[in-house]
């Protein structure tokens, strides 16, 4: 192997292992869950790569008529792709599980399963520490169906998500406010028969506070919450190839 070759390699080892050891620390401290689906204003350039490991909680979503309110933890490997310097495609994938309270009626707790997610991010404006960025994401995760009272309860829910993200570099963080228009549907069916309840529009404006906080030179940190339409908290252990 040639010599300059060692370095490099010893070098992306080395940001590995951190990867792997901060995310489990950060794990181990904030145990209830975490992140959200917007990335924050933090781009690939063209043909850059970032890769990343989310975790995403919503403590409370509201949703219409009698559904009552929602749960969800979510995890998932991140890969967000430059098309140009002004466009980045992202997609996730991995799993969560759902628990849906009605207003009059028991907990559904639906088990960890499949999930995933895609959307994409456009730069607006970019300065030497400004930057505005618009996103879409959207969610889909698909738990395993469960029985209650000889009846099969299978569930999905679809998470959809417009932003616009204006943050200011200080160099050792990058805060970011933002606002989003969301929407989420609770998919139920009870043996064969579906329902799609859409959330409460009334509530679909909510308000993104987060930042980006970095650990090495390719590394960095994310940290983001969700008010007004939903309560959420997000973390993520992000990696620029």
């Amino acid at each position: 192997m040639p010599v300059k070759i060692r370095p490099k390699l010893r070098r992306l080892k080395h940001e590995i292992t951190q990867i792997i050891v901060l995310f489990s620390v950060l794990c181990s401290l904030f145990s209830v869950g975490y992140a959200a689906p917007c990335y924050g204003t933090k781009m690939p350039a063209k043909k850059e790569l970032f890769m990343g490991l989310q975790s995403r909680y919503i403590f409370n979503r509201y949703l219409e008529h009698e559904a009552g309110k929602i749960r969800s933890r979510q995890e998932f490997l991140l890969l967000s792709y430059g098309v140009s310097d002004w466009l980045a495609i992202d997609l996730k994938g991995g799993s969560g599980n759902i628990k849906q309270h009605p207003g009059n009626a028991d907990e559904l707790d639906y088990p960890t399963y499949l999930g995933g997610g895609y959307g994409f991010r456009l730069k607006l404006y970019t300065s030497e520490n400004l930057k505005a960025v618009f996103s879409f994401q959207h969610i889909s995760i698909h738990p395993e169906t469960v029985s209650v009272a000889g009846q099969k309860h299978k569930a999905v829910l679809d998470d959809w998500q417009f932003s616009t993200l204006l943050s200011y570099d200080f160099k050792k963080i990058t805060p970011y406010l933002g606002v989003k228009w969301s929407r989420l549907d609770y998919i139920h069916w009870i043996d064969t028969q579906r329902d799609r309840v859409r959330s409460d529009l009334t509530k679909s404006i909510g308000l993104i506070f987060g930042l980006d906080m970095p650990v090495s030179k390719n590394i960095w940190l994310n940290l983001e919450g969700e008010l007004l339409d939903s309560e959420a908290l997000s973390l993520s252990l992000n990696y620029k190839f």
